[in-house]
């Protein structure tokens, strides 16, 4: 649900300040928590370093950043892979596969050159 356009875009007030008379270049990663903090303007070029419940993810903003929050940039869910013993199953096929094509072309003769 978006925020009411009376109130505006929320921004941590912490936040702002940190930038506050700052330059992208000369500053280096700004750490934060506030991932609900919506993106503004005055954000690209800097390096947040987003928190994600155990780490700090860095963030470069962009400009088509804007308007977005800085936690959807720090995901907090590592996807590790679906499956079980049977994707084992095919993974192993398929590396049988590319081994045995490895040795195929190895053992084909090269055709030689005619001069």
């Amino acid at each position: 649900m978006s925020r009411s356009l009376k109130k505006g875009p929320y921004i941590d007030q912490k936040l702002m300040k940190k930038l506050q008379d700052k330059k992208p270049s000369a500053t280096g990663t700004i750490k934060t928590w506030a991932r609900n903090s919506q993106i503004a303007p005055e954000f690209v070029g800097f390096t947040f370093g987003v928190h994600n419940g155990k780490q700090h993810i860095d963030v470069l903003v962009s400009e088509e950043m804007v308007g977005h929050r800085l936690g959807e940039f720090s995901p907090t869910k590592k996807f590790l892979r679906h499956g079980g013993k049977m994707q084992k199953q095919l993974e192993e096929k398929k590396k049988q596969a590319e081994i045995a094509a490895a040795k195929a072309a190895k053992a084909a003769p090269s055709p030689a050159k005619k001069k």
